[in-house]
């Protein structure tokens, strides 16, 4: 009987019969709550509202006692309420309205006895108790008060009596009909465990038919099939007893195998491939599994970058980031990463990978260091959730040195040319001027052994001047280095609490200026062949000359006619105007490092490049002095540029040209070299110099100060008026630099107005630059027209 039923027919028959057992025992469960529910509804309606009712009128009854018996005793102590009689009648009220719903719902014999009692007690307390206890309350009667209070004790025992009575019979009766209901659940609740087990049978003859059918060849199927996947012979097949529902499960079974037998030999090649991949790559390859650590398989180039064969199961945190320059913070966050990525979704490892090193300089077991480029990125499941990690690993020591030696070569062909856009002659004036200043810093720093205000602001003059100096050559990889010591000078001025006076850190930032300083000297000394001629002795006994110069007295010389006396005169006096100008140089000359970097520092400034004009009258200055002169210049005509000379929109608005104008004049008046400095800007803010005085505590804002005197204040260390710090200008040093430089060689620096609108706040004005005349020489000799005394100057005896 059981060969010839199908899986299909034997399913469908155990549902069937399981189906109809559990409709019968639904129904007589259903019928079962059913009836319990309606008897539960029935002693709701009935009972439990009833007993409700009635607890509520004993409870409201005996509020009503305890409000008369309250306005007795606040009315003794003054403090009685008009509407608590009030009150409490419709407390009474509300007493009298739940025992008439009680009374309305049904009631058998019993409680109709019971209730009768309580109703003849509670209408004996209200009509001899209650009532006249309201009257004399109303009366303020508290004798009667309490006389008939008194007596209405066996009352209210009568009536509390009673009212138990009825409560219990109340209660007693819901007890029953919530007994019968249960009985009535019981039953019907037995009735349906009898057509569950009705329906167990049904299904255990179902299962013993089917397991003939369906459970011995399942498990034949199941046995062989665990074999194979044990095994994993995927060349044997699972035999087919019959083509039902099972054989041909069977039948797609070893069509399965079948294919993946074919797949099993293509990722055996794949994985041949794979491996000889791993063993041959010239890259470290691993994949850091659940636990942080490195998984068995990884490229064999591994061992070679970090020279262990101890790779398989330790923790990539020891293997890669072991030994490195990482501090435990960053290898911590490293570590957290990792950890978080997997197991986790896919996007988690996308929003974390930041956080991943991306570089690391790892000490090898022999000191030598090796720097390691690390690319991470996430192995996935079908459901995007990261399974491990694969990281790369690439020894890029060499290739990060040859970038170095490339980077290195790079500044230095940029410093070379850089040196060879300055002049041969001023760039020696240059190293010597700016490593005079930096000897002088090293000093001073030596010298004290904590902060003082003239040692910093002679230390930030100094630094200054030697980064504007390079600002104006150019010399922009010495700019950056000296900006950084500038930067530090500036903070420690204005009392920052993130720097501190330490000799060892001022020394080292000294030192880093001398090294950039003795860098470009070695490169233009050695590698262009352009070495100073006075490096070998004192630069104060050296005389530079001007091939020109030699060449023009050499052939004046040979010209002469020895007979011609005029001739021999007229010779004389042109050698001693040639041999007057040996070791001099123009102004323009002395000038012109500062005055090729003015039209890139007006562009900085957003300004057009102004037009310089210089009248020296023939007067040369002393190369001895042309390092001061530069360094004064250098402050003055950046000044102009940046406060004076206005933008080109605001020149073309007031009517001028759109490039402002500077003015040079120089020549010899009191025995002294006179230098004037005036451009066509708007003029020197009185204004706001007061302003800035007053507000720094220079100056009282109830000072009468002259137009001069609020001028010289420009000239107070630390001073600026520039509304924000620049590469340029703002830090307050400048005119004091310019004054210091000056005192230095015996000279001054005075400010001329040159308009008469006192008070202004704008004023024209003039910087007069003054020098020991002896820094002066004519190139044609004095003029004998002129009023002042001849200078008596010979350039040979400087």
């Amino acid at each position: 009987m059981f060969k010839r039923l199908t899986i299909q027919n034997g399913l469908t028959l155990t549902i069937a019969g399981y189906t109809l057992a559990l409709i019968a025992a639904m129904l007589v469960a259903v019928l079962g709550l059913k009836q319990s529910n309606d008897a539960l509804k029935q002693t709701y309606a009935t009972d439990t509202v009833a007993i409700t009712r009635l607890k509520t009128s004993s409870e409201l009854m005996l509020q009503v006692q305890m409000a008369l018996g309250n306005y007795e005793t606040l009315f003794s102590m003054g403090r009685a309420s008009d509407d608590l009689l009030p009150k409490a009648r419709a407390v009474l009220k509300a007493s009298d309205d739940n025992w008439s719903a009680y009374l309305a719902k049904p009631r058998n014999a019993e409680e109709s006895r019971a209730a009768n009692a309580v109703q003849a007690a509670r209408a004996a307390l209200i009509k001899q108790a209650l009532e006249p206890e309201f009257q004399q309350l109303s009366d303020n009667d508290y004798y009667k008060f309490h006389t008939t209070r008194g007596e209405a004790d066996p009352l209210n025992a009568r009536y509390a009596q009673a009212m138990n009575a009825l409560e219990a019979l109340q209660v007693d009766h819901q007890q029953a009909r919530f007994d019968q209901a249960q009985a009535q659940f019981h039953r019907l609740m037995v009735a349906a465990a009898m057509i569950a087990l009705a329906a167990l049978g049904i299904g255990l003859f179902a299962r013993a038919a089917l397991a003939a059918v369906i459970g011995r060849p399942l498990t034949r199927m199941q046995s062989m099939m665990s074999e194979i996947a044990s095994s994993q012979d995927f060349t044997r097949r699972v035999p087919v007893g019959r083509m039902d529902e099972i054989g041909r499960s069977i039948v797609a079974f070893n069509e399965m195998i079948e294919k993946i037998q074919q797949s099993s030999v293509l990722l055996k090649q794949k994985t041949a491939v794979i491996q000889a991949m791993l063993q041959n790559i010239q890259q470290g390859m691993l994949t850091v599994v659940d636990g942080a650590v490195v998984h068995a398989e990884y490229s064999a180039y591994l061992e070679a970058i970090f020279e262990t064969k101890d790779i398989a199961g330790r923790p990539v945190m020891e293997l890669v980031f072991d030994h490195t320059n990482l501090n435990s913070d960053v290898r911590s966050q490293v570590d957290a990463t990792i950890q978080a990525c997997i197991g986790e979704d896919a996007i988690n490892f996308q929003f974390n990978q930041h956080l991943l090193v991306n570089e690391v300089a790892k000490t090898m077991a022999d000191g030598r260091v090796k720097t390691l480029d690390l690319s991470w990125s996430a192995i996935t499941d079908e459901n995007d959730t990261v399974m491990r990690l694969m990281l790369c690993v690439r020894d890029v020591t060499e290739l990060r040195q040859l970038a170095a030696e490339t980077g290195e070569q790079k500044r230095r062909l940029e410093m070379i040319g850089e040196i060879l856009a300055v002049n041969e002659e001023k760039f020696h004036d240059f190293v010597d001027s700016a490593t005079g200043f930096v000897n002088e810093n090293e000093r001073i720093i030596r010298q004290h052994t904590q902060a003082d205000g003239a040692a910093l602001a002679e230390l930030f003059r100094n630094v200054h001047t030697i980064k504007g100096n390079a600002r104006t050559y150019s010399l922009q990889h010495l700019t950056s280095i000296v900006h950084e010591t500038e930067r530090r000078y500036d903070a420690l001025r204005r009392n920052d609490v993130s720097e501190e006076w330490n000799q060892e850190v001022l020394i080292g930032d000294l030192e880093r200026v001398k090294e950039a300083i003795e860098r470009y000297r070695t490169i233009n000394d050695v590698s262009l062949g352009r070495k100073d001629p006075g490096r070998n002795g004192s630069i104060e006994h050296a005389l530079i000359v001007d091939r020109e110069h030699i060449q023009e007295s050499l052939r004046l010389l040979e010209a002469a006619d020895p007979d011609d006396v005029r001739s021999l005169l007229t010779m004389r006096d042109s050698v001693h105007r040639t041999l007057r100008i040996l070791g001099t140089e123009t102004i323009e000359a002395a000038l012109s490092g500062v005055l090729e970097s003015l039209p890139s520092l007006a562009r900085e400034l957003g300004k057009e490049p102004p037009i310089v004009s210089i009248t020296d009258d023939g007067y040369r200055v002393n190369r001895q002095v042309s390092s001061t002169l530069k360094n004064v210049f250098m402050h003055l005509m950046r000044n102009s540029v940046d406060h004076g000379i206005e933008t080109a929109a605001a020149r073309v608005a007031q009517g001028k040209e759109a490039a402002g104008t500077i003015a040079i004049e120089a020549g010899v008046n009191r025995e002294a070299l006179q230098i004037t400095l005036s451009d066509d800007g708007r003029g020197l803010a009185l204004g706001r110099i007061r302003d800035i005085a007053i507000e720094r505590g220079l100056i009282d804002a109830d000072a009468q100060l002259s137009d001069e005197l609020v001028a010289d204040l420009i000239f107070h260390p630390g001073f600026s008026t520039a509304e924000r710090v620049t590469e340029v200008s703002g830090r307050g040093v400048g005119m004091d630099a310019v004054r210091d430089f000056l005192k230095r060689e015996n000279g001054s620096i005075d400010l001329r107005f040159t308009d008469d609108r006192r008070g202004a706040e704008y004023r024209l004005f003039q910087i007069v630059v003054t020098l020991p005349e002896r820094c002066a020489v004519h190139s044609m000799g004095m003029p004998e027209e002129k009023e002042e005394k001849p200078l008596q100057v010979d350039a040979l005896s400087a």
